[in-house]
């Protein structure tokens, strides 16, 4: 059985997804300390900053009641803090949560598309650590299929519904293709790192980052190969920039139309596409006047966001519509390869009994019994100790009036119908270890053979 169990933005809030996450130089000690704390053949974890997920195939009875356990120890969390937050889904319904996952579907911001990054990552050190089995790793592979798909034959990624998104959204409708530019961005919080995201998943050339603190501006440009400077140099590199977003906490304007108009004649008219989503504003209003500029404000993005936002919950429907397909399709899979184990053990214990009872009749033969007396022998135990279980089960099922089983084995044993009086006695025990060979007693054992050599 598969599980997918965790919490996310909608069950538990930023204090205890904090003290739930996993960063990526953590996950290759996390992922071998669940392994050998819960003893699980299969595992993952995904760890974002909207959710912690822990992948798993069952290991035995009260498995994921020992994940849980392992999830609040590692992160020094008691179980019963950590319950009310937590969410479990199992086979089919783990399946399609994390289809769901990586499509986009389960985001803050639905049809985003950085978790599908995140969730190869996730399968990547699992698959490195070599706690995926074969189920997780086609579980995997098939959730990123099926989000190839949502993507491809849905517009659910096509339209920017955060601000950051839209913002570079924008400016690729503007310049189209984004490589030979450069961008600017003002400030260093979570929307100017969001966009520096995008504009790398984009392509961007170049990137300068500008933030009072110059030290926290190095922070930031390291982590997307960018240009540190401080305030106090903006003004003279404006120029450089075909693409500024903006988002400081500062109380007026940090860039006025005369420091724009300056850029513009060092651009030789260039045109500047200029971005300001602070409150209150970056940018002097007076700036969207000038010819050369393109000037949009959070209120501007806003009006982006909502029209865009309908038209992803359209696709969303088409997506879920995919996913449920693509879901089905899995746990057709998983079904199959569940049946061609079972057949498979069947047919390893039908070996065993053969194998051992065989050695048996030859051993008898060998001690000089006849082969006339041996072969009836060797017929009654194989038919006893093969039709034992079988039988053990109808009689159960019968006594406790399970007709869907006695009717599945009825099917399968392909037993007639009884016109007289359909269905009756399927499940009576009718196996030979309720009759018995010639010199058997009745009722014996399939192991009450009394002919041991």
């Amino acid at each position: 059985m598969l599980f997918a169990l965790g919490i996310n933005h909608k069950t538990a809030p930023v204090e205890i997804r904090e003290r739930l996450s996993v960063s990526q130089h953590e996950l290759d000690d996390a992922l071998h300390s669940l392994r050998s704390g819960v003893r699980l053949p299969e595992s993952a974890i995904l760890s974002t900053c909207n959710r912690t997920e822990v992948y798993f195939r069952e290991s035995g009875e009260d498995s994921e009641h020992r994940v849980v356990d392992w999830l609040g120890g590692y992160h020094g969390i008691d179980r019963s803090e950590l319950r009310p937050y937590l969410y479990l889904h199992h086979d089919g319904s783990a399946v399609r949560h994390t289809l769901r996952v990586a499509s986009g579907l389960d985001s803050m911001v639905l049809g985003e598309p950085q978790i599908l990054g995140q969730m190869k990552t996730a399968y990547q050190y699992a698959h490195d650590a070599g706690t995926l089995g074969l189920s997780l790793e086609r579980l995997f592979q098939h959730a990123f299929a099926t989000a190839k798909d949502v993507r491809t034959e849905t517009a659910i990624g096509q339209s920017a519904v955060s601000v950051a998104f839209a913002a570079v959204s924008l400016g690729r409708q503007i310049f189209g293709d984004l490589k030979p530019l450069t961008a600017m961005v003002v400030g260093a919080g979570e929307t100017i790192e969001l966009a520096l995201q995008h504009l790398r998943g984009l392509g961007i050339g170049r990137v300068i980052v500008a933030n009072r603190t110059e030290e926290r501006a190095r922070s930031v440009a390291e982590r997307f190969d960018g240009e540190p400077i401080g305030l106090d140099h903006l003004g003279e590199r404006l120029p450089e920039a075909d693409i500024v977003i903006s988002s400081t906490a500062a109380p007026v304007p940090i860039l006025g139309k005369g420091a724009v108009e300056r850029a513009l004649r060092k651009r030789r008219r260039k045109p500047m596409f200029m971005v300001d989503i602070a409150v209150p504003r970056d940018i002097e209003p007076e700036v969207g006047q000038l010819e050369d500029i393109y000037l949009y404000t959070v209120d501007d993005l806003q009006e982006v966001i909502d029209d865009n936002m309908a038209s992803r919950q359209a696709a969303a429907e088409q997506a879920e519509e995919i996913i449920n397909q693509r879901a089905g399709e899995f746990m057709r899979w998983l079904r199959a390869r569940d049946s061609i184990d079972s057949i498979r053990q069947l047919r390893e214990r039908a070996e065993t009994v053969k194998d051992e009872t065989v050695e048996r009749a030859l051993a008898m033969i060998r001690a000089g019994r006849s082969p006339d007396e041996v072969l009836p022998w060797l017929a009654h135990t194989l038919t006893n100790k093969l039709m034992h279980h079988p039988c053990k089960s109808l009689n159960t099922a019968a006594h406790e009036g399970d007709a869907r089983l006695l009717e599945a084995a009825h099917q399968l044993f392909q037993l007639p119908e009884r016109e007289d009086d359909p269905g009756h006695d399927r499940g009576r025990d009718h196996g030979p270890e309720h009759g018995h060979a010639p010199g058997h007693g009745h009722g014996a054992e399939p192991d009450d053979t009394r002919d041991d050599a």
